[in-house]
């Protein structure tokens, strides 16, 4: 496998779209529709990159960041984001967001990131 991408997005539809390309691609995911199930995979999975949405109900995006970067400081974390809120966006930066995505996104510029930041993970 070319590498395990957790997927952690409230909406059902989004999570089954990045599922579905990413498997082509390769890779082991894995997917959360809340903070709770998604800190539970990233504790028993160690996955190597995450795709995370900001606005998920209950614990937010950037709390969801904040613990899992306690559980795996060195955790790789794109996050995406349907509004354009540059504080939200630079907060996940400060906390160790490597880039953002906007909704609705462009699928190859998704896939793009995915790959290079796997490949940075590995060397």
């Amino acid at each position: 496998m070319a590498g395990k991408i957790l997927i952690v997005d409230d909406q059902f539809g989004i999570r089954i779209l990045l599922n579905e390309v990413l498997n082509k691609e390769g890779y082991n995911t894995f997917q959360a529709a809340n903070g709770v199930q998604a800190l539970d995979i990233v504790t028993k999975h160690s996955p190597d990159l995450v795709l995370l949405d900001m606005k998920i109900p209950g614990m937010d995006g950037i709390e969801i960041l904040k613990r899992m970067k306690q559980l795996d400081p060195d955790i790789r974390v794109i996050i995406m984001t349907a509004y354009g809120e540059l504080d939200m966006i630079q907060k996940a930066k400060d906390l160790g967001a490597m880039t953002h995505f906007a909704k609705p996104f462009d699928i190859d510029d998704i896939r793009k990131a995915v790959k290079d930041y796997l490949l940075v993970r590995k060397s």
